[in-house]
């Protein structure tokens, strides 16, 4: 009964919260449970909040029947990464310097996942300053995906991408500067949405790349992610960079009707030296839309030849100036491969910068021009499967390969454009999932949800499971 509970959807669970028939108290201990039992396994929380979540969903129960039912996320056990900010609650980013930092505010995204009823069951593991892909941490032990206890879960948000893939938390929120929410969400089968910059506000977030970074759910399920988005999205004068646009009614939006839909494919940079299986997967998933009236159109985004380097300036110069002092002062508190990045950050001159942001501008004028002939852009999340944990090199059709160069490729133009982007699973090479991205204009989430709900409706995971359900 446990594990019926836990691997429902929030759009599962919500008609029996909001009916009765499910207690939200019940539901919490039954991930809380779950979550302790298969800590010692996969290791993506770093602390829980049992008592005070107990506790929180008693009163939403107490709410539901009452009549004040606030909408599907009400009662739902949730975990956060933990660069999120919670009020009085250590928020340590991982990180040795941070471990003890308390802040005396909530994320914006908090106070409202906190103000729509969500249940907070503790904070998730992440890379260390959520500056890596692998989620290998020095202080607190790697987090394992659960598909494979071998593999990384991607990161940096690896933590919430595991929780989640093993029912460890019902949904979650993740970050994302070069791709930290649709790479843990493509290595473990979940959903992931990096929505347009601007339109989730990132007061209380501990900065990465104060250009690059983004907030967005990490779900189960495209409708799930959807819900959420509502929730979190909208206008925040704390944040300079949010953006005052209206907030749409994204699960209204997902129908998964795609006749005439026009897919662009970019060939020269999204398929080009990837995976031969999970090229496969991705075209089959682009060919069962055509099926169902899509149209497909080849596209040239010359700039992205450019995108690897911007990417690689932007956010190493950012991450630099925020840790700066801190890498003076204390090197040694640094894990060695971020302490790496942050002294490699120290080398982009101010020209170099800035031609970043030239390309960057290109890039944005390419994209934008592309999508006034195409709906939207598909292609893999990443061109190769997650590796064994521990080791710096992916393998690509036989090769080995820079994880990290590779694993980011596909993922960093988002975030160097600030374009909403989705990676719903499309399928499996041996044991471990594999995702598939879909791009589209700015502030166009309804439609990218849309794609992606389409595809997921072809059933690409056809039922599976993580084998971890049957052996914790």
């Amino acid at each position: 009964m446990m594990n019926d509970l836990i691997l429902k959807s929030v759009d599962e669970l919500a008609p029996l919260i909001k009916n009765k028939t499910l207690s939200p108290v019940e539901l919490t201990k039954a991930v809380l449970d779950h979550a302790e039992k298969s800590q010692d396994k996969i290791n993506s929380y770093m602390s829980f909040y049992r008592e005070e979540a107990v506790e929180a969903a008693k009163k939403a129960e107490q709410d539901i029947m009452q009549g004040n039912y606030r909408g599907m996320y009400h009662g739902m056990p949730i975990a956060l990464k933990d660069n999120l900010f919670f009020k009085d609650k250590i928020t340590t980013m991982s990180s040795k310097i941070h471990k003890d930092f308390v802040s005396d505010y909530d994320a914006t995204v908090v106070r409202k996942l906190r103000d729509a009823g969500v249940i907070f069951t503790g904070k998730l593991s992440m890379h260390e300053y959520a500056w890596g892909i692998t989620n290998n941490n020095p202080h607190y032990g790697p987090v394992r995906n659960p598909w494979n206890l071998n593999k990384i879960p991607g990161g940096s948000s690896g933590g919430s991408g595991a929780a989640v893939a093993v029912g460890a938390s019902i949904a979650s929120l993740g970050t994302d500067t070069a791709g930290s929410i649709r790479i843990p969400s493509s290595a473990c089968g979940i959903v992931g949405l990096k929505p347009t910059h601007g339109r989730v506000s990132k007061y209380g977030c501990y900065p990465l790349a104060w250009s690059l970074d983004h907030i967005g759910p990490m779900t189960k399920t495209v409708k799930d992610a959807a819900g959420m988005l509502e929730i979190i999205s909208g206008y925040d004068r704390n944040d300079p960079t949010s953006v005052n646009v209206s907030i749409d009614n994204y699960i209204g939006q997902v129908t998964g009707e795609v006749k005439d839909l026009v897919i662009g494919v970019n060939e020269d940079y999204f398929f080009n030296q990837v995976d031969d299986d999970i090229n496969k997967l991705v075209r089959a998933s682009i060919q069962k839309l055509v099926d169902q009236g899509a149209k497909v159109e080849t596209v040239k985004i010359p700039t992205l030849q450019h995108s690897e380097w911007a990417e690689l300036v932007t956010s190493l110069s950012e991450a630099s100036a925020i840790h700066h002092s801190d890498l003076m002062n204390r090197p040694d508190d640094f894990g060695d491969d971020i302490r790496f990045l942050f002294e490699l950050g120290e080398l982009p001159s101010a020209v170099d910068y800035l031609q970043a942001q030239q390309v960057r501008r290109q890039l944005k004028h390419e994209f934008n021009e592309v999508f006034e002939k195409v709906d939207v852009l598909i292609s893999p999340t990443l061109p190769v499967i997650a590796p064994t944990i521990g080791e710096n090199f992916a393998d690509l059709n036989g090769e080995k390969v820079d994880l990290i160069d590779n694993i980011i490729r596909f993922t960093g133009p988002g975030n160097l454009t600030g374009l909403p982007a989705l990676s719903v699973p499309c399928g499996f090479k041996g044991d471990m999932p594999v995702g598939i991205q879909i791009m589209g204009p700015a502030f166009s989430e309804g439609r990218v949800l849309n794609v992606g709900y389409a595809i997921e409706q072809t059933q690409p995971l056809k039922g599976r499971k993580p084998l971890i359900f049957t052996n914790v």
